[in-house]
């Protein structure tokens, strides 16, 4: 259970980040639903009700980020949950790739971990304690056809989850890592053919699609006491695509 705890989750208007704020809620913890999506996560919070806040800002803009963590510090005095969830997931081939293109994914996807883990880290250094969850992908363990951007960013979020986990242990903050397989979300139709959808789950042990809420339960393992005995892991959640 989460009682009592305060849970911010940065890409929460859809997706993996929208179940697990509504499943942290549901475990008793106060959320707060971040993503550049206001309207999206003001429609979160409204499912969950009064002990929630949603608000706007970009993982790019450290201006941003840094104002809701104090709107979170205002509203409910403490932070003691951090899920880096928030990133994009445009498609290119290598050769392609423009510098800007490929330096926007870097800037959301790691850099903007590192931003939010950096404003929220001494809320919990001053409370002596913290669970940080960061979001990876399964992509860097097997590689991925026009990802090179994207892959390179979030194998960059496992080493950051490693060395977090040294530097911040010896103060009670636990840091560790998910990498999802193909979740079913509802944006996956933008960039996710039917046969792709199928082809994912011929590479699953498991022989169906994974749904968002099964991110969220391992979320919710990594931020509640279950898990006080890790930091510094990576957790494969991917329907037995990857097996180590």
């Amino acid at each position: 259970m989460l009682k009592d705890k305060v849970a911010i989750v940065t890409g929460a208007a859809a997706g993996i980040g929208e179940a697990t704020a509504l499943f942290f809620s549901e475990l008793g913890a106060s959320v707060v639903a971040l993503d550049r999506d206001g309207e999206g996560a003001k429609k979160v919070v409204a499912r969950i009700g009064a002990n929630a806040l949603a608000v706007t800002a970009d993982m790019r803009d450290r201006a941003s980020l840094a104002a809701a963590v104090d709107a979170a510090m205002a509203r409910f005095g403490r932070i003691d949950i951090l899920i880096n969830n928030a990133g994009i997931y445009p498609r290119q081939r290598f050769l392609d790739l423009t510098e800007e293109q490929w330096d926007e994914m870097q800037d959301v996807n790691l850099k903007g971990t590192f931003r939010m883990t950096q404003l929220v880290a001494p809320h919990m250094l001053r409370q002596g304690a913290g669970k940080i969850v960061n979001i990876s992908s399964v992509t860097f363990f097997v590689g991925a056809r026009l990802l090179s951007h994207y892959v390179a960013a979030k194998g960059g979020v496992i080493g950051f989850t490693r060395v977090l986990a040294k530097e911040l242990g010896e103060q009670n903050i636990h840091v560790n890592c998910i990498t999802p397989g193909a979740i079913q979300t509802a944006a996956e139709k933008f960039f996710v053919t039917e046969e792709q959808s199928r082809e994912f789950v011929q590479m699953q042990s498991l022989k169906r699609r994974l749904q968002p809420i099964e991110i969220a339960r391992v979320c919710a393992f990594l931020a509640g006491p279950w898990s006080d005995g890790m930091t510094g892991q990576t957790l494969n959640v991917d329907g037995g695509w990857i097996l180590y």
